[in-house]
């Protein structure tokens, strides 16, 4: 082991679906379950997130046989919400969020992790609604998520974080300091994406510095600098980015992730780093060569 290895010890990686080319629960062009297991256990990762709900099986009992049999453990789930429309929306976000967080549970996991919903389709590219909220929507984004972090953690003993995500509301360093400085960080906790707060702009090493004690969760991840120009220029969506590659294989793209896991490291917790190479579609043979090679290189780094 070395010094810089022993000196992470705080963090634990782990992978996800989505580096696998998974987005959605049922799509031809996404690899079965089984071979995301299979491959994310051989490539070194000892924890990964259930990814969309229903891609990996629903059933806890079938899915802790499916893991632990090859030696995984699962760290969080994922809920995909549109609070900034109000109490409205209320019952059937909760709907949405409350299956997802029984097996997050029962998987012994304590995080969930809050995506925010798209103003444009990324799919499409469909704008949805306006890219800029009311102060009418931002005091409902706050205070419907604090609500949201309350019911959680009394109902199922889970620790929301809210992802920043490109396309969304909840995007750039304005935006998230904006949505960190409203909300009670009793009850709302940062996944500080590395690669989707590059792409919004931001820098990950100045948040953790800023916000530490708001920072619960982190997604690793890295954009190709001048694919994002090309994408920032002619305002192209989200999901067409991705399949233009502008999110890419570490280290030859930004953020350095050595100095943000330093970062992490110098917080007082405990922190999950998950590896997210965002690259729906991708051909069914690439994601496991690039995650064995990531999962080196972030041990090079001390992680």
């Amino acid at each position: 082991m070395t010094s810089s290895a022993a000196s992470f010890n705080r963090i634990r990686i782990g992978s996800a679906p989505d580096s696998w080319g998974v987005w959605f629960p049922d799509d031809p062009r996404q690899v079965p379950w089984q071979r995301f297991l299979d491959e994310v256990a051989q490539a070194g990762y000892e924890w990964i997130e259930l990814g969309p709900y229903g891609y990996l099986p629903t059933d806890p009992a079938r899915l802790i046989e499916e893991t632990s049999s090859r030696g995984l453990k699962v760290s969080a789930g994922t809920v995909f919400t549109g609070l900034h429309h109000g109490p409205a929306v209320w019952e059937k976000t909760w709907a949405h969020v409350a299956g997802i967080a029984a097996l997050t549970r029962a998987m012994g996991a304590d995080h969930l992790v809050v995506i925010p919903s798209f103003w444009r389709d990324d799919r499409t590219g469909e704008v949805l609604e306006d890219r800029a909220l009311t102060p009418e929507q931002w005091r409902y984004l706050t205070t419907q998520t604090e609500r949201l972090g309350q019911e959680v953690g009394d109902r199922f003993g889970l620790r929301i974080v809210v992802h920043p995500h490109a396309d969304t509301h909840i995007d750039s360093e304005e935006n998230v300091s904006r949505f960190l400085d409203a909300t009670d960080s009793d009850l709302v906790s940062l996944c500080l994406d590395t690669g989707h707060y590059a792409y919004c702009g931001g820098d990950s090493v100045k948040l953790i510095e800023t916000y530490g004690e708001r920072i619960g969760y982190l997604h690793l991840k890295q954009v190709d600098p001048e694919i994002l120009a090309e994408v920032v220029a002619n305002e192209v969506p989200f999901g067409p980015a991705v399949a233009r590659g502008v999110m890419c294989e570490p280290p030859a793209g930004v953020p350095a992730l050595g100095p943000v896991l330093a970062a992490a490291q110098r917080l007082d917790a405990e922190l999950f780093a998950i590896v997210e190479q965002d690259m729906y579609p991708c051909p069914p043979e690439k994601p496991y060569p690039i995650a064995e090679r990531t999962r080196r290189f972030l041990r090079s780094c001390g992680a």
